[in-house]
């Protein structure tokens, strides 16, 4: 008989995410955040040659992201980020966790956060 695979899942909210130390990001006037993600690699060096795309790429983040990425330094959990979500945004960052999550859940897929 086989055994079954034991699942353990962490709490996600107690993760806490960490921006990559080798992304640029600059904020413009309005507070609106841009990373400028620079392209390596072979089969990259090989499309910025043959097709002219771009050495670096730049992503621009809407205002719920321009928000919380510099407050993404590894100090706080997503629980703690949470709190100063809902204290700047109010009713408008809702539902708030559950937006979280999935905020965490698409930039780490990304990869423009390592966890703590």
């Amino acid at each position: 008989m086989a055994k079954k695979k034991e699942v353990i899942s962490a709490n996600y909210l107690e993760k806490i995410p960490l921006r990559r130390p080798d992304i640029e990001w600059t904020t413009d006037e309005e507070g609106k955040v841009t990373l400028h993600i620079e392209n390596k690699g072979t089969m990259n060096r090989i499309a910025q040659k043959l097709f002219k795309k771009p050495k670096i790429s730049h992503v621009y983040m809407e205002e719920f992201g321009s928000f919380l990425w510099p407050h993404l330094n590894g100090d706080k959990d997503i629980i703690a980020l949470g709190e100063l979500v809902k204290e700047h945004f109010g009713e408008k960052a809702e539902p708030l966790y559950e937006r979280l999550a999935k905020y965490f859940m698409i930039i780490e897929s990304y990869n423009f956060i390592i966890w703590k």
